[in-house]
């Protein structure tokens, strides 16, 4: 363990590779050796400094998506978790408040605390966290599949919401990560129609995670309308809007993103006189992540489909990099520590 590193950003646009010494478990914790860790929007956010001040604690070492195993637990957790892969929920609630209650734990009233943004996350060869957080997977689980769980956690709580029942017409505003995960779970619910609104580059990966169609954005006009349930997954201006005019009166719509300052938001005369429901959607709550990782082990949910580059953990900088590039060819890249 002596040769463990982790990569810090110290404050925004300042990152390095540090030697770390991995934290012993204390009571109700565990160790964690991982074997890959994600990358995202919200990583990305921390780097540039665009993440809320309330929602980042520098220096900070990122990574809230990770898969790993077990290597050490501290008193009071059972020794049986030893050995065993696992993937690990980010929000840390109190536990004791009126949403922490009703299993709202990603809305703590009490704190804010999320592996990745205020405690140290996955881009590091060693994690300690609380083992309540933690899932257990199959042995012979992908590893690399694992890892971008988390994504599928938000992206089942987003499809929950959404209720799709067998014969609906769907759509899922957003080919990236949360879209094609959503699209993934939704394709499970037998949709009559599955259409993702993203520009065609992602066509391939799009069908193989279950979509029967793909339409430009310039298209949504023509579809305006048409849809029992719609699911916007990109946060960019523009999209929430876009994702209620394809909704039909009556119809249901879960927006996931947000974008800042959005010149264009959602029409509220628009949402009244059509009579639509609208959900909104803020990470996974432990439900979600149960939700979750049923659809991984039992075969439903392919993450893997989405990895599209790995890279070491000192080319952290470099798959920041990456994902910033507009309409860039990744979907997910993942860090090997």
């Amino acid at each position: 363990m002596s040769d463990a590193r982790a990569v810090r950003i110290d404050e925004p646009g300042s990152i390095r590779v540090v030697p770390t010494e991995p934290t012993e478990p204390g009571p109700g914790e565990a160790l964690v050796e991982i074997a890959r860790s994600g990358i995202c929007g919200s990583d990305r956010e921390v780097f540039t400094g665009n993440r809320p001040a309330d929602f980042v604690s520098y220096p900070v070492i990122p990574g809230h998506e990770w898969s790993g195993r077990v290597v050490a637990v501290g008193p009071d957790v059972t020794a049986d978790l030893r050995g065993r892969l696992v993937v690990g929920e980010g929000f840390r609630g109190c536990g004791v408040c009126p949403a922490c209650r009703r299993g709202d734990n990603n809305l703590c009233a009490t704190q804010y605390e999320e592996t990745g943004f205020t405690r140290p996350g996955g881009w590091s060869n060693y994690l300690t966290l609380p083992a309540r957080l933690l899932h257990v997977l199959p042995d012979d689980a992908d590893p690399r599949g694992a890892a971008v769980l988390e994504p599928a956690a938000c992206a089942a709580a987003a499809t929950l919401k959404l209720a799709v029942v067998p014969g609906e017409r769907v759509a899922v505003v957003g080919g990236g990560s949360l879209g094609l995960l959503s699209t993934q779970l939704i394709a499970a619910a037998s949709p009559a129609e599955l259409s993702v609104v993203e520009p065609g580059e992602r066509a391939g990966i799009a069908t193989a995670c279950g979509a029967t169609g793909l339409h430009e954005p310039a298209e949504v006009e023509r579809l305006a309308g048409s849809y029992d349930a719609v699911l916007e997954a990109a946060g960019a201006p523009g999209t929430a809007a876009l994702a209620t005019r394809l909704a039909r009166p009556g119809g249901r719509v879960v927006l996931t993103g947000v974008a800042a300052d959005d010149p264009e938001p959602p029409d509220p005369a628009r949402l009244v006189l059509s009579q639509l429901t609208m959900h909104t959607v803020f990470g996974a709550p432990s439900r979600a992540w149960g939700h979750a990782v049923s659809a991984f082990t039992s075969g439903v949910l392919d993450p893997a489909l989405l990895v599209t580059r790995e890279l070491e953990l000192d080319e952290a900088s470099e798959a920041l990099r990456l994902l910033g590039e507009q309409r860039g060819a990744d979907v997910k890249i993942l860090l090997r520590p």
